[in-house]
């Protein structure tokens, strides 16, 4: 008989940081967001970083790198799902907040980091507001699991303010998670 394979450590949530994100983040945003894993679901990275920047220095939007023991591999973003018009978040509460977010660092791909640390920002993010969102697109298969296991579970498939099939999910503490 053949001992079963050990289950892989837990990244611990001490082990997760959110630091702002800043201008001198610029740069590795850039990098990352022109990785292939990222490209495929965002835009030009140029293009991104305008947006990022029209947003940096204001009071709506939440900007945030996410670190794993110190070194940054991801980036994190939530805001008033109805600030600008989104239709898809149309039926959650007024004070919503939608999420979006990529994994840049492509080692960090495949070890369930996405999941713990969306679990993580959700989480705290579910404490002070209503309702917490996010919208991927529907064929993007690796998102939707990350963020199932994270606790988001399926409201509906719709068409979002670019026009685009979005999933609705909706971040729920008591769904079953990974974590």
């Amino acid at each position: 008989m053949r001992p079963r394979p050990r289950c892989p450590v837990m990244p611990a949530e001490a082990d997760y940081s959110f630091p702002p994100l800043t201008r001198s983040d610029y740069a590795r945003m850039r990098g990352w967001l022109d990785q292939p894993h990222v490209r495929a679901w965002w835009g030009d990275p140029d293009t991104e970083i305008a947006l990022i920047d029209a947003e940096i220095d204001g009071d709506t939007a939440d900007l945030r790198l996410v670190a794993y023991q110190g070194r940054p591999f991801a980036y994190v973003q939530d805001y008033p799902a109805h600030h600008d018009p989104m239709p898809q978040y149309a039926e959650f509460p007024p004070g919503t907040r939608a999420m979006d977010t990529f994994l840049g660092d492509p080692g960090m791909l495949g070890h369930g980091h996405a999941a713990r640390y969306l679990n993580l920002r959700a989480a705290d993010l579910r404490r002070r507001y209503p309702a917490v969102v996010i919208d991927p697109d529907p064929s993007n298969e690796r998102a939707v699991r990350a963020y199932r296991r994270a606790g988001f579970r399926a409201i509906r498939t719709t068409t979002g303010e670019t026009g685009k099939p979005v999933l609705v999910m909706a971040f729920d503490p008591t769904f079953p998670s990974l974590w």
